[in-house]
């Protein structure tokens, strides 16, 4: 199949599939004689895994490591546990840090009403301020 097709069976851009191939991320794939890529089931099936990692917001590194780790099925998953292990730590801190986010907003949001005009705007006040926390 060609690169317009694998982009659609999987639901990605051509370029990100470009991308993935710079990165290592997908094998090169063959070339026909007019130099068109061909691509074969392999490459749905990679494809469709870093898509899936990527929807879980792994990193392209964590992506790369769980590659290694699909080369020597007859490891341990002590590994990938740690992996995942890391990267929901990172997700619990990214939430905290959006919670955060969301109060910093819910504030600013507060410091006005409707009825007032721009230049009494609360919002546009606060931002000028800038003595929100970090």
């Amino acid at each position: 199949m060609r690169i317009g097709q694998l982009a659609r069976s999987i639901g990605v851009d051509t370029q990100t599939i470009r991308f993935y191939e710079r990165e290592g991320l997908l094998p090169p794939p063959d070339r026909q004689d007019n130099g068109y890529r061909v691509y074969t089931e392999r490459h749905v099936e990679r494809l469709a895994f870093i898509r899936r990692c990527r929807i879980l917001e792994l990193s392209l590194a964590e992506i790369h490591e769980l590659q290694r780790y699909q080369g020597a099925p007859h490891q341990p998953c002590r590994a990938i546990n740690t992996l995942l292990d890391d990267h929901i730590a990172h997700v619990r801190s990214r939430i905290i840090d959006l919670q955060v986010l969301e109060k910093q907003l819910v504030s600013l949001r507060a410091s006005c009403n409707d009825d007032r005009e721009i230049e009494a705007c609360g919002v546009l006040e606060g931002l000028s301020e800038g003595n929100m926390q970090q």
